[in-house]
């Protein structure tokens, strides 16, 4: 391809509102071009782009034995609903009403989809397993679509959805994807790792992410680098820890008492005045849970020097989500803001205790009278007490895998998989007959993968403060002859041989060939623009030699032009 009949609107100016280098380098290099409030279209360099990572996607996949098809991106309401998701997806699920007044919405993910596309058709063990997959638009529409492509309402996915007759032929393929998506990550040139997760919206039995490791991503990862535990923050798990009770501390005999603490609301007042640590203590803490017919206010128990993790959380009590309480409303459920602990609460109080402090004896809580704590408290004394991992694991925990120390890192979300169970098939109704011709649910597994987002995901790996820097299996072109001075008929001609050369070679090539265009500002777009490797036709052309120019280092050669393609070849290959 030629620079000059190719469409790349590069610009020097940064949109105001993007902080990515992804978001800005994607705008000023011409790969795409926004339309709405997180809605983009790819221009050609963006497009070429889209399409080799889409194409390595499918290859993994098809070598994994899935059936690639593809869902309708309007889905009717009604399967919504017979999933249940209808409500619990949230605003993120765009709704419209179609002329005859039925109610549709634009997919945002295909579990109901597919499930109606199997059923009724798949009625045998003897057919199964199977996995069906798509790459194709999706839809959601994000309160605060952000940061480009990296957090856009519409983009390119591929979601892929297997049926199974089993649970251990469901871990089975759940592997094999895990396998693929890391066969997927490895050939774009992606420094990635696998995390555990947790299921969210999609739900099912457990699932792993993918993120690709990056400063600028939103997501906390939890790893231990002596082993290859990781973990998004919203599901990471730590060994537990020993902390020594109050009473043995100080040799008091452990027996519950209450004590004044006027005035003292917060862990670290009491933990003062008390002379204890904080990890001696329980914090309580009081959020409102979001429920499909009604909000609760619901108390959370956790040790004194850890924090809650809203996700788990949320999980905990099978909210929809939690939003902070008002003094009010903490007031009105009989909740004493400040002096709240698990003893004494109102018995309609919905409460969760951390499961690391089952049947601690000795913390400090508070008496759920204003101005009074118990010391001295035997947890193992409370009845019908719900328990659930609530912390949020921190840097220095121990891995409970090798005793190594955790640490954190950031990370952009690529991938994720899903085992379902029968969720969506039980709600459906989809099932099978076994082979005593019982009929039985599908068990199900589901593996999604942000291929637009991928896009973004590159950069944000790979760039520096000129522009981007694209991997060999991702780069719109490998390598960018660009022409000093296209006027001069030698300097053009060189550059076309040498264009020519590569393509019969097989390496995808693009020629700089603008003539009104001065050397500075072709230079300045290879940067911004990110072709893994330049040669420069110029100056040194009349001693038989062009620059080869190396992307991600900057570096020069100098080689000779009838060597120079095989060169270039031999880097690339």
């Amino acid at each position: 391809m030629k620079f000059s009949q190719m469409f790349i609107p590069t610009t020097k100016e940064t949109p105001s509102d993007a902080t990515l280098p992804s978001h800005q380098y994607l705008i000023r290099g011409g790969f795409v071009c926004q339309t709405g409030a997180g809605i983009y279209d790819y221009m050609p360099l963006g497009k070429i782009v889209l399409d080799k990572i889409r194409a390595v996607v499918k290859e993994e996949m098809d070598k994994s034995g899935a059936n690639e098809v593809q869902f309708g991106f309007v889905t009717p309401l009604s399967l919504w609903e017979q999933s249940g998701r209808a409500t619990t997806m949230g605003s993120e699920l765009l709704r419209f009403k179609d002329r005859k007044n039925a109610d549709f919405v634009l997919s945002p993910t295909n579990e109901e989809a597919v499930v109606n596309m199997v059923k009724n058709r798949i009625t045998s063990y003897k057919d199964l397993p199977i996995n069906l997959y798509q790459i194709y638009t999706k839809f959601r529409d994000e309160a605060r679509p952000r940061f480009g492509l990296m957090r856009g309402r519409e983009f390119l996915m591929k979601d892929a959805y297997s049926f199974h007759s089993s649970a251990e032929d469901l871990k089975r393929e759940f592997d094999l994807m895990e396998q693929t998506y890391k066969n997927v990550y490895t050939r774009l040139g992606l420094d990635f790792r696998v995390v555990d997760a947790d299921s969210g919206a999609i739900g099912g039995s457990g699932s792993k992410e993918f993120m690709v490791l990056a400063d600028s991503g939103e997501d906390t990862i939890v790893v231990c680098p002596d082993c290859e535990y990781g973990a998004n923050i919203e599901a990471a798990t730590r060994a537990k820890r020993v902390v020594p009770n109050w009473q043995e501390t100080t040799n008091t005999p452990i027996s519950q008492e209450k004590v004044l603490t006027e005035g003292m609301k917060t862990i670290e007042e009491v933990s003062n005045f008390l002379s204890t640590s904080q990890a001696q203590s329980i914090k309580a803490v009081m959020k409102k849970a979001v429920y499909e017919e009604n909000t609760e206010i619901v108390v959370f128990f956790v040790r004194g020097n850890d924090e809650l993790e809203e996700t788990k959380a949320c999980n905990a009590v099978n909210a929809l989500e939690l939003v902070d309480a008002s003094e009010e409303e903490i007031k009105e459920a009989g909740l004493v803001a400040g002096y709240c602990g698990p003893f004494g609460l109102p018995e309609n109080i919905n409460f969760v205790v951390d499961e690391e402090i089952k049947d601690e004896v000795g913390l400090v809580c508070g008496a759920n009278e204003e101005n009074y704590h118990f010391t001295g408290t035997d947890l193992s004394s409370l009845k019908d007490v719900k328990y659930f991992d609530l912390v949020a694991v921190q840097e220095g925990d121990t891995c409970s895998c090798c005793g190594g120390k955790l640490q954190y890192t950031k990370g952009i979300e690529a991938g994720h998989i899903f085992q379902l169970g029968s969720k969506y098939s039980e709600a459906m109704e989809a099932t099978f007959l076994d082979e005593n011709g019982k009929a039985k649910p599908f068990e199900m597994g589901c593996y999604g993968i942000g291929v637009s987002r991928l896009v973004a995901a590159v950069i944000e790996q790979n760039h520096d403060d000129k522009g981007a820097i694209w991997t060999k299996e991702t780069a719109p072109f490998l390598v960018d002859v660009i022409v000093s001075n296209a006027k001069k008929d030698e300097e053009l001609e060189a550059g076309l041989k040498i264009y020519e050369d590569l393509k019969a070679l097989g390496v995808e090539t693009i020629i700089d060939d603008r003539k009104k265009e001065r050397f500075g500002f072709k230079m300045s777009d290879f940067e911004l623009i990110g072709f893994p490797y330049a040669v420069v036709v110029g100056k040194k052309l009349k001693d038989g030699f062009v620059e080869i120019i190396d992307r991600k280092t900057l570096e020069k050669e100098e080689v000779e032009v009838a060597r120079v393609s095989q060169v270039l070849f031999e880097k690339i290959k």
